[in-house]
């Protein structure tokens, strides 16, 4: 029998020492436990679809140097940090001054707090089924540690631009950790970008920790070029009546794949997690989300939809865990899945895993095309074709785009989205 692929030495050399004692401890040790780490394969469930798609060869291993200065790809109003190739830019970032939110390098932290942090990392994400999220831990050089004291609310949306540098070929590791204390309020907007032909790596995780009704709007945006290859995962604990509104958009390339958890762990903890996929040409996208309900009185809504053209590949992969004490949960889960071509392929699995008996859940999934009906109806009143079938599968997406709670990030995506579903249909 052939032996499963194992992940590379070369992947398990951390290069930044900048890091305070305690993550150094940390990585060192997650580094250690992934030696001779099988990588994923076609038999391996949840990456059934996308294991031919991860290339980790050793040219992608060497951590590409950090430190040149960046601006957000979003002109908006909001505070900006800049982490580029996964370090943090203080010069180029504007930080805020607000009471009760303070927002620090992982590389600045003193001891004391960084031994705290490295005690916190990873405790929101099922590692076992995120398997690249203990790489990142393995090979972080910094981060950015955020956190929001008890009544603290930042007035301004705060855009965190992971902007990865491939002038050569290499990997970074973006982290995040937001820990949201009692009644605290802040949205979030990650913005995944790139510069230059090489092929990257880009291997990001970010954590929430929310308190009693701590209140998170979080907007990822995966905006990378051709040449990159992004492997993200988002983990989310929530205490009582707290509320984490999670959207988004991700376009394709050669590997896009996003790993979103979130646990509902005291009563009266809820979120809405919403998501957008467009892909075209050769590229693939998978989004595997799961909502585990542990306690009673809590409530989910989930909504992605995606888009497929030309001979692209797209995945979503959708799981809710009703467990046995939480009595009284209300969950609901959409999957509608757009074709725009025969070539195109979107595989979609909804599951609902329910191990108490008084609750409301509900799933479903569709693949379908455009409706020809429609179609003619715009045609027939002299509208182009190309631009018939650009309304349309706008409006498939633009439901979920119109609820994401900045306006010039609304505005930038419809825009791209906009010149994606274009470039689709041109010549028809």
């Amino acid at each position: 029998m052939k032996a499963a692929p194992t992940l590379s030495d070369a992947f398990l050399e951390s290069a930044g020492s900048k890091l305070p004692e305690p993550l150094r401890t940390l990585r060192a040790q997650r580094g250690s436990a992934l030696a001779e780490m099988p990588l994923p394969t076609r038999k391996t469930e949840n990456w059934k679809y996308s294991s031919r798609y991860l290339k980790l060869t050793d040219e992608l291993a060497a951590s590409l140097p950090a430190g040149r200065k960046s601006g957000p790809a979003l002109a908006v109003d909001g505070y900006h940090v800049v982490l580029n190739n996964g370090v943090v830019v203080p010069e180029a970032s504007d930080f805020p001054a607000v009471d009760g939110v303070s927002i620090t390098s992982f590389a600045d932290l003193d001891d004391t707090t960084a031994q705290q942090l490295a005690e916190r990392l990873d405790n929101t994400l099922d590692n076992n089924a995120v398997q690249m999220a203990r790489l990142n831990t393995a090979r972080f050089e910094d981060g950015l540690y955020i956190r929001l004291e008890k009544n603290a609310v930042l007035d301004r949306p705060l855009f965190v631009i992971c902007q990865t540098d491939a002038e050569s070929s290499g990997s970074v590791y973006p982290r995040i950790y937001v820990d949201a204390a009692t009644n605290s309020k802040m949205t979030l907007v990650e913005e995944y970008i790139s510069t230059g032909e090489q092929q990257a790596l880009v291997d990001a995780v970010t954590e929430f920790s929310l308190a009693d009704g701590a209140n998170i709007t979080s907007v990822r945006l995966s905006l990378e070029g051709e040449n990159t290859y992004h492997i993200g995962a988002t983990g989310a604990r929530l205490l009582g009546n707290a509320r984490l509104d999670s959207h988004c958009v991700g376009f394709g390339g050669p590997l896009r794949r996003h790993d979103l958890q979130v646990r509902l762990e005291e009563s009266g903890a809820n979120c809405r997690l919403n998501g957008v996929v467009v892909t075209q040409g050769k590229q693939h996208y998978d989004n595997h989300t799961t909502i585990e309900h542990v306690a009673p009185h809590c409530d989910s809504e989930e909504t992605y939809r995606n888009i497929a053209a030309d001979e692209s590949h797209a995945v979503f992969n959708g799981r809710i865990h009703i467990h046995k004490d939480a009595q009284k949960s209300n969950a609901n889960m959409s999957n509608k899945n757009l074709l725009l071509s025969t070539g195109a392929e979107i595989d979609t699995k909804p599951e609902l895993e329910i191990y108490a008996d008084d609750v409301k859940c509900a799933h479903g999934a569709t693949v379908g095309q455009l409706d020809e009906t429609a179609l003619f109806y715009l045609v027939s009143r002299g509208i182009a074709r190309r631009e018939a079938n650009t309304l349309l599968s706008m409006a498939f997406i633009n439901e979920l785009i119109e609820q994401i709670p900045v306006e010039a990030v609304r505005e930038t995506v419809q825009a791209r989205l906009n010149r994606f579903i274009e470039q689709t249909f041109e010549g028809a």
